[in-house]
């Protein structure tokens, strides 16, 4: 398959994939696409899908640089790579951590392109309060004792609970 006929039938598998599933698409520019993910613990995850010349790269913002503990964060993040499909933890420059992948534009059809995100969905979610915990286990502690003497709601805050102060978990 010529490079223009893996770029157009790569595009096609994207479009096909996320009409299918009913995820909200942004299309900023020609064979580039942002796919809305909804989330259970972290609410959102937007992915970018662009459609180079040769491979299909996959993006997603995972989470800001750790606060602390940063060789820990880091490192358990890595221990996770080992265990994915398609794509791993990475950080740029300020340290902070994407989901990142590269694969082959003759290998995206609909249901690669369905099962990539779907992996990007599983890794966010199933990562992201254990990875909080581990980088801003001070700032969760300190907005959660924040929060309790306001009266202010905890929803959001429930999944690190074991983090606050006893006097403060009620």
């Amino acid at each position: 398959m010529g490079t223009d006929a893996a770029r157009e039938a790569a595009v096609r598998a994207i479009v096909e994939a996320v009409a299918e599933a009913g995820l909200e698409t942004e299309r900023p520019r020609e064979g580039s696409f942002l796919v809305t993910l909804p989330g259970t613990a972290k609410l959102k995850t937007l992915v970018w899908l662009e459609v180079g010349p040769h491979s299909l790269t996959l993006t997603s913002f995972f989470c800001r640089q750790p606060d602390e503990n940063h060789a820990a964060f880091y490192q358990w993040l890595m221990r996770r790579n080992s265990d994915m499909y398609g794509m791993a933890f990475a950080a740029d420059d300020a340290g902070d951590v994407y989901l990142r992948g590269r694969l082959p534009l003759e290998g995206i059809t609909p249901g690669e392109v369905d099962r990539l995100l779907g992996c990007a969905l599983t890794y966010t979610d199933e990562n992201f309060n254990a990875a909080l915990e581990r980088g801003f286990a001070s700032a969760i502690r300190k907005e959660w004792r924040w929060r309790a003497e306001r009266g202010h709601d905890m929803r959001n805050l429930t999944a690190f609970a074991h983090l606050a102060e006893p006097a403060h978990r009620d």
